[in-house]
């Protein structure tokens, strides 16, 4: 997945507007933008869902295994935070394995449901 699909894909099309110079277009099309690492409420939502499920042994073999739980089913948690999570969540996160984090991970898209179920339990916006 290339690294700018953590940004609603609604935005190339906004940026694309906003440089044509045709702003009420871009005001009645504004779509929430969801910054994937200014939130980071995804990897702090549930200690079981930073599972493993179809990743092949090459892929888990990536991920160091300091991030990995002890029972090897997925993520190392910190109660319900992925241990590979920086920063604060709401304010600026970052992923310490983004380059190689479980097929659940890239699966949460940006303003997705799991997206915005997560993000409401951690009180931001969702709008």
């Amino acid at each position: 997945m290339p690294r700018n699909a953590d940004l609603n894909p609604v935005a190339s099309g906004l940026l694309a507007l906003a440089s044509a110079g045709n702003f009420s277009s871009l005001e009645e099309s504004a779509a929430p933008l969801f910054d994937c690492q200014s939130c980071g409420a995804c990897c702090s939502y549930s200690a079981e869902w930073p599972r493993f499920s179809t990743e092949d042994d090459a892929q888990l073999d990536l991920i160091p295994q300091k991030y990995v739980a002890a029972d090897e089913s997925g993520m190392r948690c910190d109660g319900v935070r992925c241990s590979a999570l920086a920063g604060e969540v709401g304010k600026s996160t970052i992923c310490g394995i983004y380059e190689v984090r479980p097929d659940v991970c890239r699966a949460c898209m940006p303003g997705g449901d799991d997206c915005l179920m997560a993000r409401h339990a951690h009180g931001l916006p969702t709008l």
